[in-house]
Parts: C-alpha cells; structure tokens; sequence
C-alpha cells in the first residue's frame, strides 16, 4: 500500500487549520474493512467540526463519508469481498483520507446506476432526506411543506424526493441563480429570503393556513420564520445549523405560536442499526433509480480540503460537492 494521507487537524479554528499529512494506520481489527477511497463528501458538519462547535477528539481526521474499494477484510468479516465498492455515511470520522478502516457493519454496497466518483457527494445528504421525510415527518401525497436552503445539497436532493412523493414545496433561497436550479428541480415555490419575509409569503400561497411541517437545516437565521410558517399544531423539524446555532427557546413559544412541535433530529439516530442503515440506503437508490438527480459537479483535490470550506461556508457551492483523493 502505498502512504496514507489525510486532512488532520490539531485544533479547531479557520482553514488555516486544515493540514494535509501522511498518516500511520493502525493495524486492521477483525470485523473492520479497509477501503481505498474513490470520492469523498463534502458536508457543512465538516466546518462544525473544523470550527469546534461540535468539538472532535484532537489530533482529528474530518469527514464522515466517502466511497472507495475494499483492499483489505479483517478476519471476522463476511459476506464482503475484496474489490467491492461500497459506501459509508454514518461510520464515524476520517473519511478525509486516501485510505481508512471503517466497521463492516457500517458500509453498504453502491449500485452501477451511481458512479463511484460522485456516489460520496450524494450518500450522507441523501439518507438525510430519506429519514427527514419518510421517518421523522413521513410526508403524505397531497400536502404542502416548506424546505430551507433547497439549491444546497440536501434541498435539490429532497425536492425531487418530495415531488415523487405528490407533496407540493415550498423551498427558499437567496439569488435568482438558485431559485432558476430549485425550480427546475421541481420546487413549486421559491421564496428569496434576501429580500421576501418567508412566512408572509408563506402563508399567502397557502391561502392563510401555514405549512404542517418546516425542514430547516439553516438555524439561527430562518428559525423564527419557521416557527411562524407552521400551520397549529404543525412540526419544525430543525435538523442544522449553517447560519449558526439556535438559541434557546420557552415551551410557552410553541403553545403561542399554535401548539407547535420542535424536534431536533439527526441521522445517526435513524440509522442506528446495520439493518436501518441499509433500508435507508436502499429506499434513496430506489428514489435515485426512480428518476432523481444527483447534481455533482464540484470537485476539489483532497489537498485542497481547505479552498472547498471556504467556497462551502460563501455558499459557492450548489448542489454536492467531492473530495478525490
């Protein structure tokens, strides 16, 4: 094997943290794979951890998802073989790697129909959408929810999704070139919440009556918009932070408001099991054979991990984005 290398840091802060290194792998445990990456995601949760606001164990290799091929099974490993591509999202940290031990458990299989060099730019924000909108609100044909951010990754992904499923979407975003891509990704109504107040427009497409439920993975600066979107009793599911943490909320805000519900998911939680882990990968395949779009058509060098934050935090990027090692 060639000399591993990774992006490491040593402590949180800016890019200027991001330091690209060779790295020593510790031997192979007998239930783990090792993989030799493909492509590796880019996602928003990598800055968190960059940043410390979701603070990692130091000296720490970012990314949580990647694809590549098996070079190497441990000795309890079964029912996978060297040479099969695969994929993980939920199998914990260093996937800014050229190569990486992950749990055989953790990883599943990547159809022909996705190819391996932009599979990893879709498998963590896709399984997103999966458990936001069959598992943790399971949207029904017919109804009309409002999506935050819907040009980014997760949100071109989801609108497709949604309109498969007969929902109507409401989406927002911030310049005209993204609400030119949300609609032509299906988005029914785009809101510019540069310049539009989001829940008065809200409520005006839906003649008065507000949205039953509000995905907004944006945070600080759409929460309170989200919050007075909903329709009584309706549901903010609040699963990010990109403009920043929330900050704290009464009880006596959301019976206010029309007896709302705030939950604060994430994925983790929902593919907890090897066996929901591979159902929720094999329903977003199915939405993906179905005729959805994976809009990958960014790509940075593993190198230059610390250009693809800065474009990543300027909100330069639309759509999904990879690292090749």
């Amino acid at each position: 094997m060639n000399t591993p290398y990774g992006i490491q840091i040593a402590q949180f802060g800016n890019t200027d943290v991001l330091h690209y290194v060779p790295l020593r792998l510790p031997s192979l445990a007998p239930q783990e794979i090792c993989i030799k990456h493909i492509s590796i995601g880019l996602n928003f949760i990598d800055i968190y951890h960059r940043s410390g606001l979701y603070p990692i164990a130091l000296p720490g290799i970012l990314g949580a998802e990647a694809v590549g091929e098996i070079k190497e099974l441990g000795t309890q490993v079964r029912n996978l073989k060297v040479g099969d591509i695969v994929g993980y999202c939920s199998a914990g940290l260093g996937a800014y790697t050229t190569h990486h031990h992950v749990a055989a458990n953790r990883v599943f299989a990547i159809p022909d129909s996705i190819p391996a060099s932009k599979a990893a730019a879709c498998l963590l924000k896709g399984l997103t959408c999966e458990y936001l909108i069959r598992r943790c609100f399971p949207v029904e044909t017919g109804q009309t929810v409002l999506f935050h951010a819907i040009a980014g990754g997760v949100g071109l992904i989801a609108c497709q999704w949604l309109k498969q499923l007969g929902i109507t979407v409401i989406g927002t975003t911030s310049t005209a070139d993204k609400a030119d891509i949300a609609r032509a990704n299906g988005c029914d109504h785009v809101i510019r919440y540069d310049y539009e107040d989001v829940a008065t427009r809200v409520k005006e497409i839906t003649d008065g009556v507000g949205v039953p439920v509000v995905f907004d993975g944006v945070g600080q600066s759409t929460f309170n918009a989200s919050l007075d979107s909903l329709q009584p009793r309706g549901v903010l599911v609040s699963f990010g932070n990109a403009s920043g943490a929330v900050g704290s909320i009464t009880p006596g805000t959301l019976a206010a408001k029309g007896s709302l519900y705030l939950t604060r998911p994430t994925l983790g939680h929902y593919v907890a099991t090897s066996q929901e882990l591979r159902t929720s990968a094999a329903d977003f395949f199915a939405a993906v054979d179905n005729g959805l779009k994976l809009h990958c058509n960014t790509h940075y060098a593993l190198k230059d991990a610390a250009q693809a934050h800065r474009d990543l935090e300027a909100r330069k990027i639309i759509g999904q984005a990879v690292l090749l090692p």
